[in-house]
């Protein structure tokens, strides 16, 4: 029968724990808070709580949890001088509460009932009290000579007990697997357990039958190993389930409680708790229990063996397994303690910063150009645009920066350059003080064009910057001129559009860069080019036009 017994234990362990594992790679993670929940901490705490928020203080406040109820069933069996019988049933209730996430406390309280029957018969029982007011005889009465048998036959019997155990204990429970350094959460507990607590005990044997009369016992073989089945089952045939006989106890020698024998007991024990969801859980325990007594069985002395003087006492212990429901109960808390991890905040910070405070990142720009010292290669002067080095833009790579450079783009005949960023271009051979129209073509080179965007006849700074580099060449061919022309006269819109943007480039050279109205001819609404670009070329030798044109459509004029 033990074996039955430990083997569905073992069944039922293995079926829980595969629900366990299924749970623990669920997304269920808890009724957990983060650390800055103040509605968790308990007022006694929150000092320590605003310490922690205010980074005065390194551990934050320990939440209040909930408490843990439950009810448990199970096997209940007595270790003594007589054999347990199996099943026996016991039962009980408990309240547990976490004062750390390794350390519980537990209050429980126990009943059942526990049961034994020898297989073995027994004959030397002469200060065993109930069998021997019952009327048995033993083998010996006669204490000054043990193991010798009484004249006449002597009564064989067997030993049998029922014992009302009854036990209220304080525990302390420790959780072996919730501090995980891989892992934030299982869906299992492991804990160890050991307590003290008071235990009371009724024990009774089964001596005689419904009628007041002794057993015939002598009807029934002494068992083996071999067959003790059968030998249990001729017992249980013969014998009724009254235990009527109260067994022998301490009496007036040990304390009483409501009429019980009273023992105060120490036990330990483990455990395997499993998560259902946040709120409930199922556990496996066995406890372990020592009582330094040796009655709970009803049963003092050891079985003599014939012609042995020696009387023998083994103090009786006790194990409760049990299968049991957990509830967890507490509003404004988190789930119990050992339920949690206490790294998961450290390793979380430490991941992802919520609460940690971090210095502020240095990264020095001593010429202040936008790149910082570590990558800067040059220490450029104020409000000089820089390229990603640090280094100052120079468009035309005359030596001069961009900030400085008063011709932006000075061809590279045109080079060396002043400290302005002026080139001096070269005279064509024959020239004399005034350029010719060749001469001209060559002196300016090839002239940018000016592109413009939609409807609009506004000048980007891109353009700008293309017209200032104009400009500084004309200053060097103060004979040359350039002629400005514009594209497309399909439509009025068209026209206007077209004059709009020969007009903006003049008045750009004219009003900004400081050169004559004269050198410029104007020209709009030509075939062969681009709507949104105005071309600029020197002109021809002996070429003219007007330096300035009426708008041919004001009434559409751009706004």
């Amino acid at each position: 029968m033990a074996s039955k017994k430990y083997s569905f234990l073992t069944g039922v362990l293995c079926l829980l724990a595969s629900y366990g594992f299924a749970q623990t790679t669920g997304t269920t993670t808890g009724t957990t808070s983060t650390v800055s929940d103040s509605s968790v901490i308990p007022s006694r705490r929150m000092p320590q709580h605003t310490e922690f928020m205010n980074g005065t203080y390194n551990f934050p406040a320990r939440p209040r949890n909930q408490w843990e109820v439950g009810i448990k069933g199970g096997l209940l069996n007595i270790s003594g001088d007589v054999r347990s019988r199996i099943p026996s049933f016991a039962g009980g209730i408990h309240v547990r509460k976490a004062f750390g996430y390794i350390f519980s406390a537990r209050l429980e309280y126990m009943y059942g009932n526990a049961k034994g029957q020898n297989w073995q018969q027994s004959q030397n029982y002469n200060y065993n009290t109930p069998w021997m007011n019952a009327g048995y005889r033993p083998r010996s009465s006669n204490p000054a000579t043990p193991g010798v048998p009484a004249p006449g036959a002597t009564d064989p019997i067997f030993y049998n007990y029922k014992t009302n155990i009854q036990d209220l204990s304080l525990e302390g429970l420790f959780t072996l697997n919730n501090i995980r350094f891989h892992k934030s959460k299982t869906g299992f507990a492991f804990y160890g357990l050991v307590g003290v607590g008071a235990a009371m005990y009724d024990a009774r044997v089964n001596a005689l039958d419904a009628n007041g009369q002794r057993y015939n016992f002598a009807s029934i073989p002494s068992g083996t190993w071999k067959n003790r089945k059968q030998t249990r089952d001729k017992i249980k045939d013969l014998m009724d389930d009254s235990y009527e006989s109260k067994a022998e106890n301490y009496g007036g020698a040990r304390p009483k409680l409501f009429g019980n024998s009273y023992k105060t007991v120490g036990h330990f024990g483990a455990g395997l708790a499993l998560k259902v969801n946040n709120r409930v859980n199922i556990a496996i325990e066995d406890r372990f229990t020592f009582t330094n007594d040796d009655l709970l069985d009803g049963q003092r002395w050891a079985e003599q063996t014939p012609g042995s003087p020696v009387l023998t006492q083994n103090f009786d212990t006790y194990n409760y397994a049990t299968v049991g429901v957990n509830f967890n109960l507490g509003s404004k808390a988190t789930e119990p303690l050992w339920w949690m991890n206490p790294l998961d905040y450290a390793y979380s910070e430490i991941r992802n910063p919520r609460l940690m405070k971090l210095p502020k990142p240095v990264l020095p720009d001593t010429d202040g150009d936008g790149v910082t010292d570590q990558f800067d290669q040059e220490q450029t002067p104020a409000g000089c645009p820089v390229d990603s080095h640090g280094v100052s833009r120079d468009t035309d790579g005359d030596g001069v920066p961009d900030c400085r450079d008063k011709e932006l783009v000075t061809p590279t005949y045109c080079q060396p350059v002043d400290a302005d960023g002026v080139g001096k271009c070269p005279c064509p051979e024959g020239c004399v003080g005034k350029d010719t129209a060749s001469s001209c073509a060559t002196t300016l080179g090839a002239l940018p064009s000016v592109m413009f965007s939609g409807s609009s006849a506004t000048l980007s700074n891109d353009a700008k910057s293309l017209l200032a580099s104009v400009a500084a060449r004309l200053r060097n061919s103060p004979g040359c001129r350039v002629v400005v022309v514009g594209y497309c006269q399909s439509s009025k819109a068209e026209q206007q559009r077209s004059w709009e943007r020969v007009n903006a480039v003049i008045n750009y050279m004219v009003e900004k860069e400081g050169l004559s109205a004269d050198r410029f001819i104007f020209q709009y609404g030509q075939e062969g080019g681009d709507c949104n670009t105005v071309d600029l070329r020197a002109a021809n030798e002996g070429e003219e036009g007007p330096t300035t044109v009426p708008a041919p459509h004001p009434s559409l004029r751009n706004k």
